[in-house]
């Protein structure tokens, strides 16, 4: 059976959100396929979302953007990081070419390293990227009045150019720059509503509410120990948060699937992320999100919730309070929305599968 290569992103949780639905969509059409996967996120994560048996090589070949945290870019940080990748672009590439070819792999799939890609294209390897963004796009919005901005921007835009094709997977943003784009519907997991189990278990009342707080795979941590108890609102927290309120409620203490646990409960409270905006959609959770006027894929994601889904934006300052009791009713009063369907992970396993087969 043939090799498949995945390269990850590990800014954010979204690139593997994106990724493991389609591969695990892949090897259950091709039981025996070989999967290696290359990444700086933990085993532990990786292992929750790829359904499938898989090498690890823990190795982080992009960086994304330096963040403050999971709103604040670093710009002046991440433009002297990018200088530094891109000193000896050539060299880099050739080097990078060589560990791939040591691989052997028979196709990469990319989510989005464009080292990966270039290396892939120097090594005659196939590639085909798989995102809602490019690294290219979101370097320029920042960066491009740097002097060195035009070289590595058209650096970046050529290797991911030299891909079979770049799948992009709604919401996503334009890649205006990018030729060999291919849209895709939402790539999302689905969830098994269990509220009954958590409904037991933490002893609810049938009109009591659940939130759950998840803000993305940067840290950002809300004070929640200084929020008010809003009367029947109930706060699903990362244990790692250490929040101590009366109302908060571990997510690991339920100990069931993340996507399970998002499907059981009223509300999503986050920032607009891939993962975030597409499963709450696709599971047909209401989102409550926190404004980033400064993210440039933001506004693909909030445009394509409100047409799809159901949410409401709130202000960090309100956030900070806790002062969001008004929020959360009027995005409970929106009309309700049929779940979206995630058909773009059928779409691009069919894509990749032709090219494996």
């Amino acid at each position: 059976m043939p090799h498949l290569l995945v390269d990850l992103s590990s800014h954010g949780f979204g690139h593997i959100a994106q990724t493991a639905p389609v591969v695990n969509a892949l090897v259950e059409r091709l039981p025996g396929l070989r999967v290696t996967l290359r990444s700086g996120a933990p085993h532990e994560l990786l292992a929750q979302r790829f359904h499938c048996e898989f090498g690890l090589i823990p190795r982080a070949l992009d960086f994304g953007m330096m963040m403050a945290d999971a709103l604040a870019v670093r710009v002046e940080e991440s433009a002297r990081a990018y200088r530094d990748f891109h000193r000896g672009w050539a060299d880099r590439v050739a080097g990078e070419a060589e560990r791939m070819a040591a691989l052997a792999p028979d196709l990469l799939l990319a989510n989005v390293p464009y080292l990966s890609l270039a290396a892939a294209a120097r090594a005659n390897i196939p590639a085909v990227a798989l995102c809602s963004l490019n690294w290219a796009d979101i370097y320029h919005h920042y960066c491009h009045d740097r002097p060195e901005a035009g070289e590595i921007h058209a650096q970046m835009l050529a290797a991911y150019n030299s891909a079979a094709c770049f799948l992009r997977p709604q919401p996503s943003m334009e890649m205006a720059d990018t030729h060999n784009t291919r849209e895709i519907a939402p790539i999302a997991r689905l969830g098994r509503n269990r509220r009954g189990e958590i409904a037991a278990g933490l002893g609810l009342a049938p009109a009591d509410r659940l939130v759950l707080i998840a803000m993305g795979g940067v840290a950002f941590r809300l004070p929640l120990e200084n929020w008010p108890r809003l009367p029947g609102v109930r706060w699903v927290v990362l244990s790692s948060w250490r929040v101590h309120h009366p109302d908060a409620v571990e997510l690991e203490s339920l100990g069931m699937d993340f996507t399970d646990v998002l499907a059981s409960c009223d509300a999503l409270l986050t920032k607009p992320g891939y993962g975030s905006f597409a499963e709450a959609a696709c599971n047909g959770v209401p989102v409550l999100y926190l404004e980033r006027k400064d993210w440039p894929e933001a506004p693909y994601l909030v445009d394509w919730l409100k047409r799809y889904g159901r949410c409401r934006e709130v202000e960090r300052a309100a956030l900070e309070q806790g002062a969001i009791a008004a929020e959360l009713e009027a995005l409970w009063a929106l009309p309700a929305t049929a779940p979206v369907k995630p058909d773009g992970i059928a779409q691009a396993a069919d894509f990749l599968q032709a090219l494996l087969c």
